[in-house]
């Protein structure tokens, strides 16, 4: 959204400007501001977090904020997703930009817990894989993000490689200025900094000046950043500089001063060097890498030896250049330096809407979004990234992965979610990205006169961009399948649902009045007692009510002594606990609730709908059932849409 316009009265425009770029100049000098070695020692013995590795303080940037844990002993969808007992926590520095990849999210708060404390993954790269537009490249934003929130960093004055003021204090007193500061000293001046000591200060390192700082993504302080280079013209300036040959007269190639030290990693130093689509480069050019890991070195220019390096490697690509670097044999030193790290496509429709909702508030669109409408579009997305299974169809499994309770003849589905995850590991590697979503969404939106968009709106919008798609023809049909038969159905049900809502008055009302006295008959007749009436009057259970309807999910005969033992074990199993009940607790007979309504209201629906003309009565009740729906969430437009959309294809029989 545009901000708004502050105005003021024209004689105060300047002095208003003046005091605005006053401030802000006053903010940026307070930001980086040089102080004496000594000064910053103690404030050293006041912050020991100064004294941290690359590392820990990209862990402590993540971890800041808050961790929460994920209940699954108490939260039942969530059981049902990762399992009983899970150990799934959640970041506050990712809760509000990423959604569904719970797991990867933990995984990378791994790798740097145990690179903060010097183990093995701090002298690896972290590698992010995954499909097109999965968020790798917004994870290391985030990341990169992350440092510039943190507090400022110190260097010493001067250092191309913003060098560690405390790698200035020789190695014979760091072990007393360890246990005085409370600090770990590691590491070594670069050659520039090494020669200003020698020369300029005469080995007193404590003449030098100390620099404090923010870190900047866009002005490349604390953060590299590495994108492909051409095969052709593959030059390890842009990672380690290079010397400047017009100095080259003055200063012998050993002198340091002939150094520029420029490259990603010489800026990344002390923060983070991020290699965009690594492999797209050549395997000589990623030896750099290499040592940077592994010996936390890097070479200097020309003839210049090595050079300490404190820094967070990652990278990112994706599965097909990853699948093709793999393979090749020649390239185990570097495989054997990466912590790999999956991201997929998300594979939860709730957490998938998420996504689509954060990036329309975003943008400048100001549109009605009906009922419905981002999921069928998150539906279709995640339809797309399943692998068919023997176990059950692909509709069926979206919704169990979704933590969705799926009932069939009265009965839950008993299917284990982690071992359906099991049967494809690269589920979610590939499919419909989050991108070609938000093209469809877009173009929807665009091409709205209304100002709303509604379901069907988006499956023609889905339709029409897939048809664009450069897709294999026998992928495209699989897709188009999805969007023609197995969405076309599954929102027909949705629309007959919310019409239900809107014509029958107090929908949620006489839903719990059939559920309680549903409860109440099936007691008795469980228990063999008689249901207690309102006069305090005794009755026998109402066999032919129980039988209305259990029989709206064909539970019929024999089978009804089942389900009848089922549904009390449930209600049992709630009220041990405490918990609450309300007719959607238990999934078969909400399902047979919601139909039971509905087929109490299909006939005169479909007539009122379906009516070229309406008659007075007929009027009364659509322009009530458009009004309720419209507190619902619809707008008018939108309820003309689906409405119309309802008379011509639902109820065809």
């Amino acid at each position: 959204m545009k901000p708004k316009k502050i105005t003021m009265n024209a004689a105060n425009d300047q002095n208003e400007f003046k005091k605005l770029f006053d401030s802000f100049r006053k903010e940026k000098n307070k930001a980086e501001e040089k102080m004496s070695f000594l000064d910053y020692l103690e404030i050293v013995q006041n912050n020991n977090d100064l004294g941290d590795l690359a590392h820990k303080r990209m862990y402590k940037a993540i971890t800041k904020d808050g961790v929460s844990h994920l209940d699954t002993d108490k939260d039942v969808r969530l059981r049902r997703i990762f399992g009983a007992h899970t150990k799934l926590k959640s970041y506050k520095f990712f809760e509000d930009e990423f959604f569904g990849i719970e797991k990867v999210l933990q995984k990378i708060v791994r790798y740097f817990h145990s690179a903060s404390l010097k183990g093995e993954e701090s002298r690896q790269v972290l590698f992010l894989v995954g499909p097109v537009g999965a968020g790798k490249s917004s994870l290391i934003e985030k990341l990169k993000s992350g440092l510039e929130k943190l507090s400022p960093f110190y260097f010493l004055e001067g250092s191309p490689m913003n060098t560690n003021p405390l790698c200035a204090i020789p190695p014979e007193l760091r072990p007393e200025m360890e246990s005085r500061l409370g600090v770990e000293i590691e590491g070594e001046l670069d050659p520039v900094t090494q020669f200003k000591l020698d020369n300029e200060l005469k080995g007193d390192f404590t003449k030098f000046n100390v620099i404090k700082r923010d870190f900047s993504i866009r002005k490349r302080h604390g953060v590299g950043m590495v994108p492909p280079v051409d095969p052709n013209n593959q030059d390890t300036s842009v990672l380690i500089g290079s010397e400047d040959i017009s100095k080259l007269d003055r200063y012998s190639e050993d002198d340091p001063r002939v150094l520029t030290l420029n490259g990603a990693f010489n800026v990344g130093n002390r923060g983070l060097v991020e290699f965009i689509e690594v492999f797209k480069n050549e395997i000589e050019y990623l030896h750099v890498m290499l040592t940077a890991t592994q010996e936390k070195r890097i070479p200097a220019p020309g003839k210049h030896g090595m050079i300490y390096f404190d820094g967070v490697i990652l990278a990112h690509s994706n599965e097909a250049e990853w699948n093709r670097f793999k393979a090749d044999h020649t390239n185990e030193a570097i495989l054997d330096r990466i912590v790999k790290i999956e991201v997929p496509y998300v594979l939860e429709i709730s957490e998938e809407i998420k996504i689509y909702q954060k990036i329309i508030n975003k943008s400048d669109f100001n549109a009605h979004i009906a009922p419905h409408s981002l999921e069928i579009a998150s539906m279709f997305a995640i339809l797309t990234r399943l692998k068919p299974t023997n176990k059950c169809d692909l509709l069926t499994k979206l919704k169990l992965y979704n933590g969705d309770e799926v009932t069939e003849n009265g009965q839950s589905k008993r299917i284990n979610v982690l071992e359906l995850k099991e049967e494809h590991e690269d589920e979610g590697m590939s499919g419909i990205s989050t991108r070609f979503i938000m093209k469809a969404l877009d173009n929807a939106l665009s091409d709205t006169e209304t100002n709303t968009i509604h379901p069907i709106a988006v499956l023609d919008a889905l339709q029409t961009k897939l048809k664009e798609e450069p897709l294999a023809g026998d992928v495209k049909s699989h897709y188009m399948d999805i969007l023609k038969d197995i969405l076309y159905k599954e929102y027909l049900k949705m629309l007959e649902i919310d019409i239900t809502k809107a014509f029958v008055h107090a929908y949620d009302e006489q839903a719990e009045s059939l559920f309680q006295n549903y409860l109440d008959h099936v007691e008795a007749y469980v228990l063999k007692r008689k249901v207690q009436g309102q006069n305090n009057d005794e009755m026998e259970p109402d066999l032919k009510f129980l039988g209305s309807i259990e029989q709206q999910i064909g539970i019929a005969g024999t089978a009804a002594d089942g389900f009848r033992q089922d549904v009390m074990s449930y209600v049992t199993h709630i009220l041990r606990r405490n918990g609450a009940l309300h007719y959607t607790s238990y999934e078969p007979l909400k399902e047979a609730i919601e139909k039971k309504l509905m087929a109490s209201v299909k006939d005169i629906t479909r007539i009122i709908l379906k009516a070229k003309t309406r008659d007075e009565g007929q009027m009364k009740k659509y322009n009530a059932m458009v009004e309720q729906m419209i507190t619902m969430g619809y707008n008018e437009e939108s309820v003309e849409a689906v409405l119309s959309f309802a008379s011509n294809n639902l109820w065809k029989d």
